[in-house]
């Protein structure tokens, strides 16, 4: 009795849910009808692909975990926490290349560029130098202090400075000496 009262229930609400979600729900069921039918007999035996669908579907539309019936909704979310995991250890991995010089020697790369606001890379790598500090100047560079200069002329100020010089100069005309034709 209470099974058909949800069936009736879930008849009448289908018309007021939105087009995507019921494509996904439908989505989800027939992949599980697949799932089912590749199946012989036994335990349900899912492929990475599935995973991937299953989770894919659960991450844009949550609600799907209602018309789940061949995987519980606790290990489809076991998998998606597990999938967001492996993506941001690769995300955060070591790539390689040269090793990151230490966090006391960005320290005074920065501090020496602070105090003394109009040494560049060049100047900061050769103060490196004297103290015994051999460090790429584009190492010093890349670990200085970001300064945004003045912001720079806008293309319609320019116009409104320029104009009259501009117009003066397109309306010159310059004699030229008659050509011959031959």
């Amino acid at each position: 009795m209470v099974g058909l009262l949800c069936f009736v229930f879930t008849i009448l609400a289908s018309p007021f849910k939105s087009k995507i979600l019921l494509e996904a729900e439908n989505t989800a069921l027939r992949h599980q009808l697949i799932v089912l039918r590749r199946q012989v007999r036994g335990r349900v035996r899912l492929t990475n692909n599935d995973h991937l669908l299953f989770v894919r579907l659960y991450r844009w539309f949550p609600s799907i975990l209602k018309v789940l019936t061949i995987i519980r909704p606790e290990t489809l979310i076991g998998w998606h926490r597990v999938g967001f995991r492996r993506y941001w250890r690769w995300k955060s991995r070591s790539r390689g290349g040269r090793p990151q010089i230490e966090a006391d020697l960005r320290a005074l790369i920065r501090r020496i560029n602070i105090e003394n606001s109009l040494w560049r890379a060049p100047r900061i790598h050769g103060e490196l130098l004297k103290l015994g500090i051999e460090v790429a100047q584009w190492t010093v560079a890349k670990y200085m202090v970001k300064r945004r200069g003045p912001p720079s002329q806008r293309w319609r100020t320019f116009l409104r400075n320029h104009a009259p010089e501009i117009a003066a100069r397109d309306l010159v005309l310059a004699p030229r000496g008659i050509r011959k034709s031959r």
